[in-house]
C-alpha cells in the first residue's frame, strides 16, 4: 500500500554543519546524524567546507562548542552569512559545553535570539575535555580553571536524543 508519509520523510534533507576543536562536537554532529538517519543527514564541517549551498535541504542543524566563553568564529560567521536561509528552515541549534553553570548564558550569547526562537530544538549537550587533542597550553588553562587534571566526558546522550526526537517530528 501507498503511504504518503513516508515519501515525505525520503524527502526530509538535513544538513548538520559544525565546528570542532578537539572532536567533540564532531562527534555529536555524528550522532545527530545516526539518529536522523544516515541517509537523510550530511555532515558539514566548517573547518573544511566553506562555501555552502542550503538550497537542497529541508532542516539544518549547526552545532559548535565553547572555548575560552566563546563559539568558534567559523560557526558564528555562518550565522551571520545564513540567517535569511536559516530562518526560511527548519532548524536545530546545539552547543557542546562544560562550563554547567554559564552553559545557557554562553549558548545564549553563541546564537542569535531570532535563531534560538525559530529553532525546533535547541540544547545544550555537555563536553568533553580531550587532554589528548589538547596543546600543553590549552592543558594548563583547563587544568587551572577547571580544575581537572585528566580528560573527562560529561556527553548528554538524552539531550542528544531529544534534539534528534525534536526534529524527527513534522
Amino acid at each position: 500500500t501507498f503511504n504518503p508519509s513516508s515519501i515525505n520523510h525520503c524527502l526530509m534533507k538535513t544538513a548538520i554543519i559544525y565546528a570542532s576543536k578537539h572532536g567533540t562536537t564532531e562527534e555529536v554532529a555524528r550522532q545527530i546524524q545516526k539518529g536522523l538517519g544516515d541517509d537523510q543527514a550530511q555532515l558539514f564541517n566548517l573547518k573544511r567546507n566553506k562555501h555552502f549551498d542550503l538550497s537542497s535541504f529541508e532542516q539544518v542543524v549547526v552545532g559548535g562548542s565553547i572555548h575560552a566563553g566563546s563559539i568558534q568564529k567559523q560557526v558564528s560567521k555562518f550565522l551571520d552569512q545564513h540567517r535569511p536561509e536559516l530562518l526560511d528552515r527548519r532548524l536545530g541549534l546545539f552547543l557542546c559545553c562544560m562550563h554547567e553553570q554559564e552553559a545557557e548564558n554562553e549558548f545564549n550569547a553563541a546564537f542569535p535570539e531570532v535563531l534560538r526562537s525559530h529553532a525546533t530544538s535547541c540544547k545544550i549537550v555537555g563536553g568533553e575535555f580531550r587532554f589528548d587533542k589538547m596543546n600543553f597550553i590549552e592543558k594548563a588553562l583547563v587544568k587551572k580553571i577547571a580544575g581537572v587534571k585528566d580528560s573527562v566526558s560529561k556527553i548528554d546522550e538524552g539531550k542528544i536524543r531529544e534534539l534528534v526526537e525534536e526534529l524527527g517530528d513534522k
